[in-house]
Parts: structure tokens; C-alpha cells; sequence
């Protein structure tokens, strides 16, 4: 199987049986989810994740997703709140007067307040109540609602298109940060991004605690959709976070917005994850519905290098089919890709790296290499032939375990830890073929590697080689 599977952890999935499980199942990247949790709660499933690693002898991804900003209303008088279609209610500071009325709606952020006007979409609870800015009251905000339903108290909100003062990083989330790099986390996928300012804050602590760990963004927010390109030059991945982006976009628009941010990363070469609802119903039943074994298709399809379960692994009933279905969905999506494809997809920006690897590509379908073998000290060449999509299997060969950790993201990639000696890329990329169960004496294979000038002790990949074991 070439696509990535994520599961996030909780109650259902914590035992150590049923991580073994979904381990055997396909699972090689494991999401902590920090919005239900502190690094010291989930010190014992990190350990139980390095022990499992070391006995498996396979390389293990934990994705630390911090919480972000989550925006709430206040308590409310009478809870729930009855909202008709056409009703008008106030929404302000809660310790105004007007906070006697039963059709107020409390709200503390007055930045927030003071940036909208009318025309603007407000969204509460979870998306299912819209209403429009129709009027200004002082420092109230005057809604009319769309559609009749039930406001309780403190539920998320959410402001469709507008850029909000609250910065990605909370003060939690940056303590949270600081302690799953302590606890040795892998990656850290951030929420709420709005631009790429975001992505470098998180980098900077990163950096400031002497690691290195690929930094995902989510893609939650209207405007961070808007500035993709420029979170595409600093994130090293992407989340199709679609729960909370339904609520920011129309949910019509919802099945292209994943399709463009999937082709803008694979012309990139950075993996992206598609996540929220794959696999929802299983969380309650055994099988999963018809209309989400073909979202999982069309995911795949559509050229997303990771799916990621949620609360079917968390608190689901059936942690371990969830996965299992999803292994054999993509499976069968896989072999239908390469049913209709013609030919290998051509590299997404003019560079020497992307032409080098699209090459490879080429001329492995040409000789009908059994794979393509990579030598990469940051990972870059093995996302690079991955965005090419090649029907052969891809080795991506390193020294530095943060790098395996990495690569696990990409799809096709199977990474591989090399010794350090020899010095010279490509001697350790032969030595690894020679030396691999993988392949049989006669099998050709295309190397990429990098092979310094005389008297450099390294260099960039700059080499293309066919090899017979």
C-alpha cells in the first residue's frame, strides 16, 4: 500500500494489543491529539508506541496536533436557545445589561466585534446555525438567522472569510509544544493556521530547542486557503482539516477546495492529509457507509499522500476494521490509478531536483525497474519522486531518524536507516541494494544519490544511475 495511514489515539486504541494491531493493520503514523490531553497523559502511549517500534523494527511517525485557538461564545441566560428562521438576536460582552435579554447572544472578543459589518457570516454551533451581520448596536452586533435550530452555552463560533487577531499559537499550545518535544514527538501539526507568520512561530520554538521536527499546517480557516501558496513555502505538509473548514467555506465547495489544495502540495512535493469523517459511521458500526469507502477513493485518487482517522481509532468501537477497511479501499483505489494513468506526472516547478526525479521516474517505467532507490539527507528527493507518482516502490535511504520520521508521510516511500559509513552517497545506495532481501540478483533499479566534486565531502543530488543487483 503506497497511501499513509494516520490513526489518532484515545480510550479505544490506548492498549497495547490494539496498537500492535493497527500497526500490523498499516498504520505507521499515530496522531496525539492535544486538545484531550497533556504531554505527562500521554507519556505512557509514547512509550508502549518506542517499545512496539523497537520490537516491530519498524519506524514510527507520533503527530503531536495542538489545540489552537478555538473560539467560544459565553453562558447564556436560558440554555439552549430557541433560534427561528428570521429571528434577530444581539451578540456582545456579556457583562453588558443587554445580557438580561434571552435573545443575547455573550461574546468577549471585542476585536473580534469591532472588525464586523454587515454582509458578514457568523457560524455557531458547529456550523448548523448561520446568521448575517445585519446591523451595529454600540458595541452589540445585531444577527439575523438563516435557519431555526438550538444555541447552548459556550459553543464554537466561527467567522467565515475573516482574518481574526488570535494568533495560532496559544499560550497552551506553545507549553504544549515545548513538552511533546521533550516527550520526542516526530511532527507537530498546527491548527488554525492563518498564514505562514503562524508556521515560522512554531519553527522558531522548535528551532530555539535544539530539534528539528516537520511542522504541518491545518487548514481550518477561509483565509488560510486563500494564502496557500504562501503556507506551502514554509510548512513542510498540509491537513485537509474539513470538519472545521466546512463551517468556514460552503460546504458546496468543500469537495473542490480539497481537490486544489491537493494538487497545489503534490505540485509542491509536500505530503497532504485529508482528514475529518472518513470513516465516521464505524465509530458505532462494523462496516462503513458506501459514500465514505468512495470519499477514501476519490481521496486517493485525487493524489493525498495520507488519510487520517479520527474518532473511529479514538473512542470507535471497531479501532482496528476501521483501519483494516481503509487499507483495503486504498488498495483498490491504488490499482485503478494506475489502471488509468498514461503517464508519469511531470514535475510542478522548473527546478534541477524536480526534473532529476521526474527522470528517475521515467526511466524506471521504461527499464521496468523493480524501484527507485533515493539517497536523501533531508528527505527532499524522496518527496520529489513521490510527487511524480511512479508505479514502482520508492526507498528512501538516511542516516538521520528524524528524516525516516518525516518521509513516513509521503506516499510510496518506504524509509530506510543507512550507517554513516561509506562516506560516498552512492556506495551506501549500492550497498543497500546488494545487501537488501528486497531484490533478487538481476533486478534493475534506479538509483538517485549524491555525488560530490573532487576533494567536497558532500553534495545535493545530482546523480541518475541504473543498477542490476
Amino acid at each position: 500500500m503506497r497511501t499513509k495511514i494516520i490513526a489518532t489515539l484515545g480510550p479505544a486504541s490506548e492498549d497495547v494489543r490494539i496498537l500492535k494491531k493497527l500497526i500490523t493493520a498499516g498504520v505507521k503514523i499515530f496522531r496525539l491529539n492535544f486538545s484531550h490531553g497533556t504531554a505527562s497523559d500521554f507519556l505512557p502511549l509514547v512509550n508502549k508506541l518506542r517499545t512496539l517500534e523497537q520490537e516491530l523494527e519498524i519506524h514510527i511517525t507520533i503527530l503531536q496536533d495542538l489545540s489552537g485557538p478555538k473560539i467560544r461564545t459565553g453562558i447564556l441566560k436560558k440554555s439552549p436557545l430557541t433560534i427561528s428562521i428570521g429571528q434577530e438576536i444581539l451578540m456582545g460582552p456579556g457583562e453588558l445589561d443587554k445580557n438580561k435579554q434571552e435573545n443575547f447572544l455573550p461574546f468577549e472578543n471585542k476585536e473580534i466585534l469591532e472588525s464586523l459589518s454587515p454582509g458578514d457570516i457568523v457560524r455557531l454551533s458547529d456550523g448548523g446555525l448561520k446568521f448575517e451581520v445585519v446591523d451595529r448596536e454600540g458595541e452589540l452586533v445585531k444577527l439575523k438567522a438563516f435557519n431555526a435550530g438550538l444555541i447552548s452555552s459556550r459553543k464554537g463560533i466561527s467567522f467565515p472569510g475573516k482574518k481574526t487577531s488570535l494568533n495560532a499559537l496559544t499560550e497552551k499550545d506553545r507549553q504544549d509544544l515545548i513538552d511533546g518535544l521533550k516527550l520526542g514527538i516526530d511532527a507537530v501539526a498546527l491548527s488554525f493556521v492563518q498564514g505562514p507568520e503562524d508556521i515560522a512561530s512554531a519553527k522558531a520554538i522548535i528551532d530555539k530547542h535544539g530539534r528539528w521536527v516537520p511542522v504541518i499546517a491545518k487548514l481550518e480557516r477561509q483565509i488560510a486557503v486563500e494564502r496557500l501558496q504562501d503556507i506551502l513555502n514554509i510548512a513542510d505538509g498540509i491537513m485537509v482539516a474539513r470538519g472545521d473548514l466546512g463551517l468556514e467555506c460552503p460546504l458546496s465547495s468543500l469537495p473542490t477546495l480539497q481537490k486544489r489544495i491537493i494538487k497545489a502540495c503534490n505540485q509542491a512535493a509536500k505530503p497532504v492529509i485529508v482528514a475529518t469523517q472518513m470513516l465516521l459511521s464505524m465509530v458505532t458500526n462494523p462496516m462503513p457507509t458506501r459514500a465514505e469507502t468512495t470519499d477514501i477513493a476519490n481521496a486517493i485518487l485525487d493524489g493525498a499522500d495520507c488519510l487520517m482517522l479520527s474518532e473511529e481509532t479514538a473512542i470507535g468501537r471497531y479501532p482496528v476494521q476501521a483501519v483494516e477497511y481503509m487499507r483495503e479501499i486504498a488498495l483498490e483505489a491504488e490499482e485503478l490509478y494506475f489502471e488509468q494513468k498514461t503517464e508519469i506526472i511531470g514535475p510542478g516547478q522548473k527546478s534541477a531536483e524536480n526534473f532529476l526525479a521526474y527522470g528517475a521516474c521515467q526511466l524506471a517505467e521504461k527499464i521496468s525497474a523493480k524501484a527507485l532507490v533515493a539517497h536523501t539527507n533531508s528527505g527532499a528527493t524522496a518527496r520529489l519522486i513521490s510527487a511524480c507518482r511512479p508505479s514502482q516502490p520508492i526507498f528512501g535511504l538516511t542516516q538521520f531518524t528524524r528524516v525516516l520520521k518525516y518521509m513516513n508521510f509521503s506516499w510510496g516511500v518506504h524509509p530506510i536507516k543507512i550507517d554513516d559509513e561509506p562516506r560516498d552517497h552512492l556506495q551506501r545506495t549500492q550497498n543497500f541494494v546488494e545487501q537488501s532481501k528486497d531484490f533478487k540478483p538481476g533486478d534493475k533499479l534506479v538509483i538517485m544519490a549524491g555525488h560530490p566534486k573532487p576533494g567536497q565531502d558532500s553534495s545535493p543530488t545530482n546523480l541518475l544511475k541504473i543498477y542490476c543487483k
